[in-house]
């Protein structure tokens, strides 16, 4: 299948673009309709389950911002399926929906829609171990490279769930809004003025929802300009010595901000348009006005008067997939466990140290090992070398300390090769999982000693030149004669998109496998059922997407 791609130029309005971009992709209009290639399906399906796994893990050991929130939801619980004149959507007559709400996680109670999809958002992203992207697209030269995950997979599954449609109309959408996130964010850098990245997401979760409740392109446009204008989350929610719910919770409150906008949009309030060539807007705001003047046929809605008459252009030009298998979700990350991503190609390196040169493990105190150095690229060393994650005293510090994770891992070694496992030693079997971060583990004293070996250092220009294409880290073990095991370059961990490329290949769907059954064991004595009720949902009916999440969970009481 030829890949075909919807261009909106910089001079464009992208608002509007994007949103008929978004209605023609979930239509069944030949020659419009979004038709990505079977490996795009396969993708996009193994994010989503573990994205689902994450969360419903999350939820059963009782995590604080997660729990919050869903009991916040059941505060908001509408009237069943063809319950009177409620029945339906109010806001959206056109949409000829059957529910007036969705559900959450483990949950056959409607509750408004925008309350199920923050809770929802809010489990996937709570362990920070679902998908992940740096955006870098070298083909079109948009390497921005800013952060984003894939946290939004419940707007999609909420609108099919509103309209009654079937699992294709679910993942389509899931495509969809990956595929907007994901171009932004090979396109704009938020984190260079410090917003967050998840404003990519609402983005993407405004113009996907949206067109799936079918919403008129200048509704959404609307919708996108509220977004935009009305909240805009700053890396205020990731900075601190130790961090709070809100660094979890950031995608699932924009999601939240992103479904209300819509709602209101299809009710008849009219936000901001053209807001990407909007001069006071945080794309042309941030770039400088001088140098976006351009030509185009017809000036944007919405420019302040002190600018009308003259054209702006937003700071990017826009290439959305609609066929084939070039999407943005192809370039995404899996990560193998609970670790911050930057850490990847460091967790990687150690791997591949103990088993080249097992007697690192000799000593179980450690002993054997007299130094570790880590080195890497930033923004990595800025996010999870900060000197106040040398001592976690949170887990969402702790899994965005590269000495933490790192040192998590080779105690986990260290305590198989006591026990007398004599095999290779890989992701599987060092996966870092929930308990890796409970408050015992946190003050684990072997885990505290072998920090006290490791450095971590900015390696500089040659580093950071090879970022976002990959992952740029190296590893030098000093054993106890002194002898140093220096990893190379690690450029392509497990669960990178480019793993394959590099010399660290792994059977990701193994590991995959793996971690689903490890984190779902949290939540189901046997999660299989659950893991396959989430899977394939192309193959899924009206009737399956309806009850997909009404399946019970096994709640183990407040993470400690």
């Amino acid at each position: 299948m030829p890949n075909d791609f919807t261009s909106l130029p910089a001079n464009s309005n992208q608002a509007l673009g994007i949103a008929q971009y978004a209605i023609d992709f979930m239509s069944n209009s030949p020659g419009k309709r979004g038709e990505p290639a079977a490996s795009v399906l396969e993708k996009t399906n193994l994010f989503h389950t573990d994205a689902c796994i994450c969360g419903l893990s999350a939820i059963a050991l009782g995590t604080n911002a997660p729990v919050l929130l869903r009991n916040e939801a059941m505060m908001y619980q509408v009237p069943p399926s063809g319950a009177g004149t409620m029945a339906g959507v109010p806001w959206a007559p056109q949409a000829k929906a059957v529910r007036s709400g969705t559900p959450i996680f483990g949950s056959a109670i409607d509750v408004q829609v925008e309350k199920a999809i923050v809770a929802n958002s809010a489990a996937v992203r709570e362990w920070d171990s679902n998908g992940t992207n740096f955006g870098y697209n070298p083909q079109r030269k948009q390497t921005a490279g800013e952060f984003g995950h894939n946290d939004f997979y419940p707007v999609a599954l909420a609108a099919a769930q509103l309209r009654g449609k079937d699992g294709e109309f679910a993942l389509r959408g899931m495509i969809l809004l990956d595929e907007i996130r994901g171009r932004l964010a090979e396109a704009f850098s938020l984190k260079s003025y410090k917003i967050d990245h998840v404003v990519h997401g609402g983005i993407g979760s405004a113009a996907t929802f949206g067109a799936m409740m079918g919403a008129t392109a200048e509704q959404i446009e609307s919708a996108i300009g509220m977004l935009i204008a009305h909240y805009i989350p700053f890396r205020a929610i990731r900075a601190g010595k130790q961090l709070s719910d809100s660094k979890g919770a950031s995608a699932a409150i924009t999601t939240e901000a992103a479904v209300l906008s819509v709602k209101r949009s299809m009710m008849g309030f009219m936000g901001p348009r053209d807001i990407f060539r909007n001069p006071e807007a945080i794309f042309r705001l941030f770039q400088g006005p001088g140098q976006l003047f351009v030509k185009s046929e017809s000036a944007g809605t919405g420019i302040p008067d002190a600018v009308k008459g003259k054209d702006y252009a937003s700071p990017f030009d826009l290439h959305l997939a609609r066929t084939g298998d070039d999407f943005a979700v192809m370039g995404m990350h899996f990560k193998l466990g609970l670790y911050e991503h930057q850490s990847a190609g460091a967790l990687q390196g150690l791997i591949n140290l103990i088993n080249a040169q097992p007697h690192l493990l000799s000593d179980q105190s450690g002993d054997a090992i007299k130094a570790m150095r880590v080195r890497a690229y930033e923004p990595a060393f800025g996010i999870i070398g900060d000197p106040a994650k040398r001592d976690p005293k949170t887990r969402q510090s702790a899994d965005h300390s590269m000495l933490y994770l790192v040192c998590t891992m080779l105690r986990k070694a260290l305590e198989l090769r006591a026990n007398g496992h004599k095999g290779k030693l890989g992701w599987k079997e060092l996966m870092l999982t929930p308990h890796d971060f409970d408050n015992s583990a946190l003050h684990n004293a072997l885990t505290r000693s072998l920090m006290a070996k490791m450095s971590f250092e900015h390696g500089g220009r040659e580093y950071d030149e090879k970022y976002p294409d990959g992952i740029p880290t190296g590893m030098i073990i000093t054993d106890e004669q002194d002898q140093k095991f220096d990893t190379g370059l690690v450029m392509y961990p497990g669960g990178h998109a480019r793993n394959h490329m590099g010399p660290d290949k792994v059977d990701l769907k193994d590991i995959l496998n793996h971690k689903f059954a490890a984190l779902g064991k949290l939540a189901a004595d046997d999660p299989q059922p659950i893991i396959k009720r989430l899977s394939n949902l192309e193959k899924k009916s009206a009737k399956d997407i309806a009850t997909i999440l009404d399946f019970p969970l096994q709640v183990q009481g407040k993470f400690d």
